[in-house]
C-alpha cells in the first residue's frame, strides 16, 4: 500500500514462502517477505519498507514529525506481544496448552487500546489514516477474519468502523492482486 500510495514502481517477484527461492535468501537471511532491494540497500522489514516508500513520496502525509513516537511505540506493541498473541490465536491448534479463547483474550489487550484510540479520533492518531494505520490494519484484519462472526459482535465498535474502512479503500483492494510465484529467468514483473 505504501508503494501505491508513493506511486514507487518496483520488479515484483512473488515467491511461495514454503519454496523460497535462493535467490531471496541471499539477500536476507530470515526468509521472510517483503524484501526490499534498493542499489546496495535491502529492507526486509514491512515497517521500513513503508518508511523508505513514504520518504521517496507521502502525497497523503502518513508521516508526520509530530506522530513518529506514537507510530513507533503502537508498531513496537503490534509487532512484539499483539503479534505472538496473535499466531496464538490464529493457530491455536499448534499451541495446545491453552484454549483458543485465552489467546485471543491476551490479544484483546492491544485491541483495547486501539478502541481507546479510535475512540478519540476517526483514525489512530488523527482525523486521516497515517502510517500507523497502514501497519497495523493487516493485523488487525487477521484478527478479524480468525472468527469474524465473534470480531462483528464484540463492543470493538470503533474498531470494526475502521477495519471496514481499510478494508474497501480501493488502494487496498488493488495491493491484494495475486501474482504467478517468480522463477529465475522470469520477465521483470512490475508493481504496480
Amino acid at each position: 500500500m505504501a508503494l501505491r500510495c508513493a506511486s514507487i514502481t518496483v520488479e515484483l517477484r512473488e515467491v511461495f514462502l514454503a519454496d523460497k527461492p535462493e535467490a531471496m535468501l541471499e539477500l536476507s537471511s530470515k526468509g521472510t517477505v517483503p524484501v526490499l532491494v534498493v542499489a546496495d540497500q535491502v529492507f526486509d522489514e514491512s515497517i521500513d519498507v513503508m518508511d523508505w516508500a513514504l520518504r521517496q513520496s507521502d502525497p497523503h502525509g502518513w508521516l508526520k514529525p509530530e506522530w513518529h513516537n506514537q507510530t513507533r511505540l503502537l508498531i513496537e506493541e503490534n509487532d512484539g506481544p499483539f503479534k505472538t498473541h496473535l499466531d496464538h490465536y490464529k493457530y491455536w491448534d499448534r499451541y495446545p496448552a491453552e484454549p483458543q479463547s485465552h489467546y485471543r483474550q491476551q490479544a484483546e489487550e492491544f485491541l483495547a487500546t486501539l478502541e481507546t484510540l479510535l475512540a478519540a479520533n476517526t483514525f489512530l492518531l488523527a482525523e486521516k489514516p497515517t502510517m500507523v494505520d497502514v501497519a497495523i490494519f493487516p493485523f488487525i484484519r487477521q484478527f478479524a477474519f480468525v472468527d469474524k462472526q465473534w470480531f462483528d459482535q464484540s463492543r470493538y465498535s470503533n474498531l470494526q468502523r475502521w477495519l471496514d474502512y481499510f478494508l474497501n479503500l480501493p488502494l487496498f483492494v488493488d495491493s491484494m492482486d495475486k501474482y504467478p510465484p517468480w522463477q529465475p529467468g522470469d520477465n521483470p514483473l512490475l508493481f504496480p
